[in-house]
């Protein structure tokens, strides 16, 4: 049996080994000693504030959890697992610096809004990481859109070639989607940096604490309006996992696209070494692995988000032991999240294109069909009727082994097309890309805009 708790008062007998080794959670959350000792020590100074402690019982208590993070920061610090958690740790040792006025910390405070607040303010930290890096992953987009505006490739629906764009469009595209995550995380902060400190238990308490200054001390935007909902609240976690999932989707996305345009049947793109692995049989192979893994990691991230839905979906108010559960799942999907996310802009920072196979597939797959179509509506067809002869054209083509520009006006007039020799000048993939001038298309002064306006949202999140 372990020692008694510094809960133990009701009880008789300790808990059995089995049980300590089964509920302790000091092995994972002992990563929020930051938040733990921040939490405190604004506590602490809300409770001199309202006059439930003295000034210097505070600065005692302030004082020895300094002391505290940093013989945790030094290695000096000893966790015991019999203590459960990251918090009895620290108000143990606490206690053995600065004595009985210890005791005195927790006074108008449960574990209940004590690990929300200590679990907020570690979301918080990393959900501002995951911004950091987003922004930067954007920003090495934008530089290699810059690089690419006139590299021309076959842009896809279905995995099948469509329509020609310009590599910059494309990358643009994935821009779109990083900065998208960059705003759903912003949004998402709004609630996480809401404070629960002062709910106490789930009731608030008999103390007369001001939760709106120990808020404002921490960094939150706002305190809990309702004392069992602030307890209860796992939606910021679940939040916070849904924009992670997101991101990984999106990375995912571009991995696989990576994959193919690696292969040498493609050679889009060349992978650097060092972002690449070879075969322990064949020689010749260079393998996209770190992609590969990326697009597998995704399903971390998402087995993290059905996990805390799962956790959180039959319990009752308010706090719960199965949301000791909650922690595990984001600290390994935000490693995840970090990782793949700083990984993902290195790798594509020296990812080297080869334009040349690129142009060399607009050739296959009639890329230039939708150009006809459209020539022929500028004469006065109906689009219909020029989609239906420039299909005509297409089936000709095909069946003589040869491109539409390659036909004569004969055969694309006998094959229902009005056309004259002005047709072969539109029937450029360059032109084709040029022609373009809809607002974000992939038109040349279409993309120098989206690059602009890329530019100027990337300065103004440098400068906030």
């Amino acid at each position: 049996m372990a020692d008694k708790k510094l809960w133990g008062g009701r009880f008789k007998e300790g808990t059995s080994a089995s049980v300590e080794a089964y509920t302790e959670s000091v092995s994972f959350d002992w990563r929020l000693y930051r938040e733990d000792i921040a939490g405190s020590q604004a506590h602490a100074r809300m409770l001199a504030r309202q006059g439930v402690l003295t000034s210097e019982e505070a600065e005692s208590l302030c004082r020895g959890l300094d002391q505290v993070r940093d013989e945790i920061e030094s290695g000096a610090f000893q966790w015991k697992a019999e203590l459960e958690d990251v918090h009895m740790n620290i108000e143990a040792r606490l206690t053995g610096i600065v004595g009985p006025v210890g005791g005195k910390l927790h006074t108008g405070r449960s574990r209940n809004d004590q690990v929300g607040v200590d679990f907020r303010l570690h979301v918080a930290r990393r959900l501002g990481e995951w911004s950091e890096l987003l922004a930067g992953l954007v920003a090495v987009l934008a530089n290699r859109a810059a690089e690419n505006q006139e590299t021309l490739l076959p842009g896809c629906t279905h995995l099948q070639p469509a329509q020609p764009v310009s590599l910059a469009q494309h990358l643009l595209a994935y821009a779109c989607m990083f900065r998208r995550d960059h705003q759903r995380v912003a949004d998402c902060l709004k609630r996480v940096r809401v404070s629960p400190l002062g709910a106490a238990a789930l009731s608030g308490t008999t103390y007369p604490l001001d939760p709106a200054s120990a808020a404002a001390e921490l960094g939150f935007d706002a305190a809990f309006e309702n004392s069992m909902d602030a307890v209860s609240d796992r939606d910021y976690v679940v939040e916070s996992l849904c924009a992670g999932s997101l991101i990984m989707a999106h990375l995912s996305r571009f991995c696989e696209e990576l994959i193919l345009w690696a292969n040498p049947q493609f050679g889009y793109i060349r992978l650097p070494d060092a972002y690449s692995t070879g075969s322990s049989i064949m020689p010749q192979k260079k393998n996209p692995d770190i992609c590969e893994l990326m697009r597998g990691k995704t399903g971390r991230v998402y087995g993290a988000l059905v996990g805390i839905l799962t956790l959180i979906k039959g319990l009752p108010m308010t706090y719960n032991r199965d949301m000791q559960e909650d922690k595990e799942p984001f600290f390994d999907a935000d490693a995840t999240v970090r990782a793949s996310l700083a990984i993902m802009a290195d790798m594509l920072a020296e990812i080297v294109f080869v334009p040349e196979a690129m142009e060399r597939a607009l050739e296959a797959g009639f890329l230039n069909a939708t150009e006809l179509a459209d020539y022929l509506v500028g004469r006065g067809m109906p689009f219909r009727q020029a989609h239906h002869a420039s299909g005509a054209c297409v089936a000709l083509a095909e069946s003589l082994g040869c491109g539409l520009a390659d036909l004569s006006l004969e055969q694309m007039c006998k094959a229902g097309a009005d056309v004259e020799n002005d047709v072969y000048a539109i029937l450029s993939y360059r032109a084709a890309v040029e022609r373009r001038v809809s607002p974000g298309g992939t038109g040349p002064e279409s993309v120098r805009r989206q690059l602009e306006a890329l530019r100027l949202w990337i300065s103004e999140r440098k400068e906030a």
